[in-house]
């Protein structure tokens, strides 16, 4: 890594993990193997941040009352970082192997930034619903996807206000990293589950 770290990808140790490795890494990986419109990839750091920000408009009351659910939606790709974006066919050819490597290395991160190894399931959950959210949003006004398609792949998506679908406009690497960054310390810092207005998000 960019700060002299060694990270051993089958034993994976939380003390060889840094979050600026872990910014610099995703900001430049491409979302859509790079299959995308725009000056600039569309990186796993920026989805990061979209899906961070989804997640803050459809997140439970239950969900909102588990510390840290933000730092942990916003980590849910961290592992790329290292391994890479592997488009899901590949993933799903790949099989067991790169599903281990990757448990590996997220309960590694998790444990690093104060997350316990597994986080729960509600909080899982809720980062797989935004993911899709995104990965809908991403489709269609990045990746060439017609409407059709993406409903097919990803489900219905909610309505979002404009400052999310913001997130949606390519951003340079440096650019990309700052926010990562910028974003992790005010999660990082806070001291509960809460929206950028100051209210706790919740859906039907």
């Amino acid at each position: 890594m960019l700060s002299g770290r060694r990270l051993d990808l089958l034993d994976p140790s939380p003390l060889d993990i840094e979050i600026e490795d872990i910014a610099h890494g995703l900001a430049r990986v491409a979302r859509w193997n790079g299959q995308t419109r725009g000056p600039h990839i569309y990186s796993v750091a920026q989805h990061s941040l979209l899906v961070e920000a989804i997640a803050a408009h459809i997140v439970t009351a239950k969900t909102a009352a588990v510390a840290q659910w933000q730092l942990g939606v916003l980590l849910h790709d961290a592992a790329e970082y290292v391994i890479g974006d592997m488009i899901s066919p590949f993933k799903t050819v790949m099989g067991g192997t790169y599903r281990e490597v990757e448990a590996r290395l997220m309960a590694a991160i998790h444990l690093r930034f104060g997350l316990p190894a597994t986080l729960r399931a509600d909080v899982r959950d809720l980062a797989k619903r935004a993911d899709r959210q995104a990965a809908f949003l991403e489709a269609t006004r990045l990746a060439g996807f017609d409407r059709t398609e993406a409903l097919k792949f990803f489900g219905r998506p909610v309505a979002l206000p404009q400052s999310v679908l913001s997130y949606l406009e390519p951003w340079s690497a440096d650019q990309a990293k700052a926010r990562f960054l910028a974003r992790f310390q005010r999660v990082s810092a806070a001291p509960g589950p809460s929206r950028d207005d100051g209210t706790v998000a919740t859906s039907d």
